[in-house]
């Protein structure tokens, strides 16, 4: 059975200052950054605490109170790391794996990270730059290069395990990469896909190749397009 695509289109897409547009699959939520990251006393911050008071109201004691605003502290932490290395959008990737290997019929859900980074790189055309951000690149497997509406693109996979004293669960993190080098030929663009179901790999690299194919450079919509098509 054959259906039509069906798109929204985010406030983000008629962003004036906007230089890259991209369609993600359904299942991912973007995390809003600039809420999240506001300093203390902005409009942003008081719209953001506004926002969490239900969370918050909700709990059963102060300790899990306490708790959640503990986690919500290193999350915001974790995105201020990846803005400081370019990092411009971040999403929460929840699915139901449907894919059953033990004949038992049930299905589990499954969590990744989706985050889109900007990175500075030699002028070169920009087959040179997708080639030059994978070769050499230490840990990356599966390489693979592309020709896509937007352009040239390697795709890549690293598969690392966090360091033990960090206190972070010893499970292998599956990232899968894209690498399109803008027009500018002075930027790339790297897509990142990661989770710990390594053995969905295929499927999540399917999930990151789609993301990938709808990346421009160039505004898609025309004067009087539709924002739901």
């Amino acid at each position: 059975m054959t259906t039509a695509l069906h798109f929204a289109v985010a406030d983000s897409a008629k962003d004036p200052e906007a230089e890259i547009w991209f369609a993600e699959p359904t299942g991912f939520t973007a995390l809003p950054m600039e809420s999240l990251l506001a300093p203390p006393g902005s409009s942003a911050a008081d719209e953001l605490r506004i926002a969490l008071a239900p969370l918050t109201d909700v709990a059963p004691d102060e300790a899990m109170r306490q708790q959640f605003v503990a986690q919500l502290a290193a999350g915001r932490q974790l995105l201020g790391a990846l803005c400081e290395v370019g990092t411009a959008h971040c999403s929460i990737g929840l699915h139901r794996d449907d894919v059953d290997d033990t004949g038992s019929g049930g299905s589990q859900p499954l969590l990744s990270l989706f985050t889109l980074s900007w990175r500075d790189t030699t002028v070169a055309a920009r087959a040179v730059i997708a080639a030059r951000a994978v070769t050499g690149a230490e840990g990356h497997t599966r390489i693979e290069y592309a020709e896509l509406p937007c352009g040239p693109a390697t795709f890549s996979e690293t598969l690392r395990t966090p360091v033990a004293d960090r206190g972070l669960p010893q499970m292998p993190l599956l990232q899968i990469h894209a690498h399109l080098p803008n027009p500018d030929c002075r930027r790339l663009v790297v897509l990142t896909l990661s989770t710990t179901a390594v053995a969905r790999r295929e499927q999540y690299r399917a999930i990151l190749q789609q993301i990938a194919e709808t990346v421009s450079f160039d505004h898609p919509l025309e004067p009087g397009t539709s924002e739901a098509r």
